[in-house]
């Protein structure tokens, strides 16, 4: 019997070609903050979810200020895909929000090259404790500030000051449920993950060897560059 790769609606294959490249990247963030949303509206497959309602055991654990309507919550992971021009193929991991879940949190990253941090100015402290894990990490991050129709809104400058960014990494404010925004925040976190990746370490030449009866010549010294200026110390995070 004859096989074909699977595709979705879209006609989309499930199955990369060996000419595409692979990367994975997680999507995280607080509880609420519109990690699943964000994967639901990018991605090119049908998504793979794990939210549960959410119940009256959940009371005075998880903050639902802000968000009357929210009923439910992931409980695992969310999964989806999404192709890039370049023959690039983002896979996305979307992680609980909730700090009972967190231990999750490194056995879903493994592998990964970047992150997506997605915050809320109703509530930008609450993104504090996910930044610190991701950087824990050593995982390259970008930060997406999902744009709620109630949420005070601020400049790039502001966030960038109270979340305390170091000047590389990417700030985008988008709107979870559009898809150019949100795009354009993964493919922010994208680029600057291929920037942080390892350069590859370039061997020196051999000399050739000195012919006989010959002194093998000094090796040229070069001129010393002038010692880089450190970069200042980012200001301490600021959660009013």
């Amino acid at each position: 019997m004859d096989s074909a790769p699977s595709t979705d609606r879209t006609g989309i294959g499930y199955l990369p070609s060996a000419d595409q490249t692979l990367m994975k990247l997680v999507v995280t963030g607080p509880f609420g903050v519109g990690k699943t949303t964000l994967i639901r509206t990018l991605s090119e497959i049908p998504t793979l979810h794990t939210e549960e309602v959410m119940t009256q055991s959940s009371t005075g654990l998880d903050d639902t200020a802000g968000l009357p309507d929210k009923t439910t919550t992931t409980v695992a992971v969310d999964f989806g895909r999404l192709t890039v021009p370049g023959d690039l193929v983002l896979y996305m991991f979307g992680t609980p929000g909730q700090e009972r879940f967190f231990p999750l949190w490194a056995d879903i990253a493994r592998g990964a090259l970047g992150a997506l941090v997605m915050v809320d100015t109703r509530r930008l402290e609450d993104s504090f404790a996910v930044m610190d894990m991701v950087e824990e990490q050593g995982l390259a991050y970008a930060v997406a500030v999902n744009r709620f129709p109630d949420a005070p809104a601020h400049t790039d400058e502001v966030l960038r000051k109270h979340l305390d960014l170091a000047p590389e990494t990417p700030l985008v404010q988008c709107d979870a449920r559009e898809r150019r925004g949100s795009i354009g925040a993964l493919i922010a976190l994208a680029e600057h993950a291929l920037t942080c990746l390892p350069q590859p370490e370039s061997h020196p030449q051999q000399q050739p060897a000195p012919r006989p009866g010959t002194q093998p010549q000094p090796p040229l010294q070069s001129r010393p560059q002038p010692p880089s200026q450190s970069r200042p110390q980012p200001l301490p995070r600021d959660s009013s």
